[in-house]
């Protein structure tokens, strides 16, 4: 079964990257760690918040590669510890979000176990190009 491309109209041209994007998020969608919340903090701000007890800051990496925010966590294996039980898992991660043209991280904070990155939109100029129309003869 073939798949139809949701950008396939003729009036939507140059958006094969929004494609890609798509196919990236539904392929993400089936990761569960660390636990998220996105939480919109004003009219152009959001908020995404990760549960990751037990990692450092060391431990942790904030990183905008193009249009995308990826957030790895990565904890170094204790070998002089000897474990009666071991319940806690030391497992890495990575969690990727593809963020909205304009959309910048404006700062990222560890606090009581709960990573927050937060998002900023600045406001858009408005902003009109006249296209000179020429002729042919």
């Amino acid at each position: 079964m073939t798949r139809m491309p949701a950008f396939n109209s003729p009036f939507l041209l140059g958006f094969d990257h929004f494609e890609r994007a798509l196919d990236r998020i539904s392929k993400a969608s089936t990761e569960s760690y660390p636990p998220y919340n996105i939480v919109q903090t004003g009219p152009n701000e959001l908020r995404i918040t990760l549960a990751v007890a037990g990692f450092g800051p060391e431990a942790l990496e904030v990183l905008v590669e193009g249009n995308q925010l990826q957030i790895r966590g990565r904890q170094v294996e204790e070998t002089e510890r000897v474990f009666v039980h071991r319940g806690i898992a030391t497992r890495q991660f990575q969690r990727s979000f593809v963020l909205a043209e304009g959309l910048k991280v404006s700062a990222a904070t560890l606090n009581n176990g709960l990573l927050h990155v937060d998002l900023e939109r600045p406001e858009p100029e408005a902003a009109v190009q006249r296209i000179a129309i020429k002729t042919v003869s």
